[in-house]
């Protein structure tokens, strides 16, 4: 379950590679560039509360709590009904509950949510069935625009018109 083969580690959420004779290999790059610390397998049924920094890869069957400022990846095998608050989330799998991510949610087909989502950004694939509610707030990494007024001076500008009066 923790740590069991180096290939599985490495796994993208966004690339799939196909094979010629047709079966599908996982691309070893992974997308957030780091290594996946846990991985949850298919067929295990986890219930409880998931703390942890770094990246997690579900594929099986989580009830309970995920907290993290990593990154999360459920895999299309994945079936979770629990909170959520991670970093960021690249989903796949099934998720039943509130979802909040403080960087971003990528949800690719055929994930299905069943929830509340609160993220500043937000990917849905063509395919993903997504039934509750979206709240998109401004991110840690706002931008700060100048919101001052600045005077702006007409005279002298080509196609400006004084009025004389």
């Amino acid at each position: 379950m923790w740590k069991q083969d180096r290939h599985e580690e490495k796994c993208s959420m966004d690339e799939v590679e196909v094979e010629s004779n047709g079966s599908s290999v996982q691309s070893t790059r992974p997308e957030t560039g780091e290594d996946v610390i846990a991985f949850v397998g298919k067929g295990v049924e986890f219930k409880g509360t998931i703390t942890y920094n770094g990246t997690v890869r579900i594929d099986g069957v989580l009830d309970g709590e995920i907290h993290t400022d990593g990154v999360l990846l459920v895999g299309e095998e994945a079936v979770i009904t629990a909170k959520v608050t991670a970093g960021t989330i690249v989903c796949k799998g099934k998720i039943t509950g509130d979802i909040h991510a403080k960087e971003k949610i990528k949800l690719r087909s055929p994930a299905v949510i069943n929830g509340g989502l609160k993220t500043p950004m937000l990917s849905i694939e063509e395919g993903v069935l997504f039934n509750g509610t979206l709240e998109m707030a401004q991110g840690v990494h706002e931008i700060q625009r100048e919101t001052t007024p600045h005077p702006v001076s007409l005279t002298g500008q080509p196609g400006v018109r004084r009025a004389n009066g």
